[in-house]
């Protein structure tokens, strides 16, 4: 396929309904705040953040050559107070309003998804969003569901992604109810899995944290 996806991509594309062009109807601000966290969580990735059971650390202010994250590594030095995880992630969420739209135009750009205006009798109503292609997605899913229904142990991108999908009930677009309850304690595990470290662990935990408390 040729293209290379970002955590925050990823998630946005997981989210999407692929009939209707819209978000999946989530929890109040859950994917703004994935998406807030998925930034975060990719900065981490690239040695530019770093966690500890307190504080979010800015450690290098280099640009990364990513816009987005770029400009939120710009915010992230903008106080010379160490904040939480959880309260960077309320900032970004709350504070950063066209984050949506910005990772949605970053996948129109890639040539993954199209725009589409809906219209009544001529008159313009809302813009909606069709994959052009559902190779990524699938893709995504397609991996996703036989790693959860699989003793496989995944690599540390997966457990990852697995966290942050875990964290943002993301895996209720994937599986049905009665497949949820069964494959349950089986996405815990995986979400619990130390491959990604301690401190993006707690990252994760903090994500979740932050969401239950809107």
């Amino acid at each position: 396929m040729g293209v290379k996806l970002t955590y925050s991509e990823t998630i946005l594309l997981l989210g999407l309904d692929e009939q209707t062009g819209t978000l999946h109807a989530l929890p109040k601000l859950t994917m703004r705040y994935a998406l807030a966290g998925a930034l975060l969580l990719e900065l981490a990735l690239a040695n530019r953040i770093d966690t500890d059971l307190h504080h979010l650390h800015l450690i290098d202010t280099r640009p990364t050559g990513d816009p987005l994250l770029d400009e939120i590594l710009q915010r992230l030095g903008t106080t010379d107070t160490e904040l939480t995880t959880s309260v960077w992630l309320s900032a970004l969420a709350n504070q950063t309003p066209d984050l949506q739209e910005q990772v949605l135009q970053r996948l129109v750009d890639k040539g993954i998804l199209r725009i589409e205006d809906r219209r009544i009798l001529w008159v313009f109503t809302s813009q909606h969003y069709k994959l052009t292609d559902d190779r990524w997605v699938r893709g995504v899913r397609d991996r996703l569901r036989a790693l959860i229904d699989s003793d496989e142990i995944p690599d540390p991108d997966e457990a990852l992604l697995v966290a942050l999908v875990d964290a943002f009930h993301l895996f209720d677009t994937l599986f049905t109810a009665e497949q949820m309850t069964r494959l349950r304690p089986r996405i815990k595990a995986l979400a619990r899995l130390d491959l990604i470290g301690r401190e993006m662990a707690h990252t994760i935990r903090q994500i979740s944290l932050a969401v239950m408390n809107q």
